[in-house]
């Protein structure tokens, strides 16, 4: 999988590194529905989590798994080559399949992940706020996309590339200085 637009990526590697993630997130989820995010404290409408101090919030399971997915959503950021999923796809998957009849440029899916990054954050910013139910609903976001992509092919951090692309937003070219 080349990081290079002219060069181009094996549609199918985005979608196997989606496959990974929505398997990990749907962990996320399931965890943080039964973890601190969703507790009910000792009153009818208290929530356990606005009274949990900040390291009880970080080290509630579902806190720590989400934190090791938004780590991995920016390693495939940073530096997609060399991401665990991408890396497990060129040397183990790949090899076994026929070669892509199509090559699609790397932007899109780069910028999906950061899409991920973006939605994960949030909810673990907000769980360190002490806001209940919000780790679980990133989660859930986050899974909900890594799903359609990795099911059905549909990328909608690529579709929202494309709608920015279109936009002048990004992908622009750069000015020769």
């Amino acid at each position: 999988m080349s990081d290079s637009p002219s060069r181009g990526i094996d549609p199918r590697g985005p979608r196997f590194v989606a496959s990974v993630t929505a398997l990990l997130l749907a962990v996320a989820v399931v965890v943080s529905l039964t973890g601190l995010s969703t507790r009910r404290s000792g009153g009818a409408d208290a929530w356990a989590l606005p009274a949990a101090s900040v390291v009880q919030r970080i080290a509630d399971p579902a806190f720590l798994l989400l934190l090791v997915i938004a780590a991995l959503f920016l390693w495939g950021v940073i530096s997609p080559r060399t991401a665990p999923w991408a890396l497990l796809f060129r040397r183990v998957v790949r090899p076994r399949l026929s070669p892509p009849r199509d090559l699609e440029d790397p932007r899109p899916p780069r910028f999906a992940q950061g899409v991920g990054l973006f939605v994960v954050t949030v909810g673990l910013v907000l769980q360190l706020a002490g806001v209940p139910w919000a780790l679980p609903i990133a989660a859930a976001m986050a899974f909900a996309a890594a799903f359609l992509n990795a099911v059905f092919g549909l990328c909608l951090g690529c579709q929202l590339y494309l709608v920015l692309q279109r936009g002048g937003i990004v992908g622009r070219a750069r000015p020769a200085v």
